[in-house]
């Protein structure tokens, strides 16, 4: 269920384009606030989702060895300047006691993650911490890297760059080597 206001969406982009000096009843532009009201509905519809909801599905499987799904493509938007950055998530874990989630759960997450106003830091974390609350693994790591617009595109102008955050939790935190594992499969 969304809580999306389409009127106030559509009367505040309207405002916008009178502030930047255009005007809204140009041909061009005469339907762009309904446009952006059904884009912000879905570029940030998981304000609505908790990614937890997404690990509910476990299943018993006897594998305690490392789970990865690399390259989830993701779109967000910075809270910070309310422009796009998008890049790819990687999520590990290593499952225990038996408890393992679809492969698909983990994409699905990093979307509902990435769907709101966000910071890419609190993407990574949150991705990582919903892992080790619901499925209590032995260990968990989550990559995530980005390109982002208002690097690229105001202030800096810097395109191409890429940055990169991980939080790594339970035995990958703790152990090099396991956590090196992880980080050359993500890089092949």
């Amino acid at each position: 269920m969304s809580n999306i206001n389409h009127e106030k969406i559509q009367e505040a982009v309207k405002m916008i384009i009178e502030a930047i000096g255009d005007d809204p009843n140009r041909e061009g532009l005469l339907d762009t606030p309904k446009r952006v009201a059904r884009m912000y509905e879905e570029v940030f519809r998981g304000l609505n989702e908790d990614p937890k909801e997404h690990f509910q599905t476990i299943f018993g499987e006897d594998h305690e060895e490392l789970v990865l799904v690399k390259d989830i493509p993701f779109y967000s938007m910075c809270e910070h300047h309310l422009v796009p950055f998008f890049g790819k998530a990687h999520v590990a874990y290593i499952p225990k006691g038996g408890k393992v989630t679809g492969l698909s759960k983990l994409a699905r997450a990093v979307e509902a993650v990435s769907r709101r106003p966000q910071l890419q830091e609190r993407i990574t974390s949150t991705i990582a911490d919903s892992l080790v609350e619901t499925l209590k693994p032995h260990g968990v790591m989550v990559v995530v890297e980005a390109e982002h617009m208002c690097m690229t595109m105001r202030g800096v102008k810097k395109p191409g760059s890429k940055t990169i955050t991980s939080a790594v939790r339970g035995v990958l935190e703790k152990d090099a080597s396991a956590r090196a594992e992880v980080l050359s499969l993500i890089k092949h």
